[in-house]
């Protein structure tokens, strides 16, 4: 499996969304619009999940491609790996949104560092 790392640190190969996209899965596609619908109060379709991960070029959920604050940050610094590289990073409150509530993704940009 290839190294899929968002720049938060976020397992891309993990994310429904990814998995729905790269499976063409429209089961998963319909489950995961319903429960994101849910989690953020507003109406989110199965034709609004698609996406092919955060660094890569092709498709992305509406919030990855225009509404990330981490992602818009790294891409305005020119980051290409993860925030882990980002001479920010430590003192970073942009990217501990996620990293304060998932050790996983701390701990690889902690490796990728």
């Amino acid at each position: 499996m290839k190294d899929n790392i968002a720049y938060c640190g976020l397992d891309c190969n993990a994310c429904q969304a990814y998995i729905a996209t790269q499976n063409n899965d429209d089961r998963l596609k319909e489950e995961v619009a319903k429960e994101w619908s849910k989690l953020n109060n507003c109406e989110i379709k199965k034709e609004d999940i698609n996406c092919d991960g955060c660094k890569a070029n092709g498709r992305k959920t509406v919030f990855c491609s225009t509404l990330c604050p981490i992602r818009k940050c790294a891409l305005d610094k020119g980051v290409t790996s993860t925030c882990g590289k980002c001479p920010s990073y430590c003192s970073c409150s942009t990217v501990k949104m996620i990293t304060e509530h998932n050790l996983e993704a701390k701990d690889r940009l902690d490796n990728k560092r």
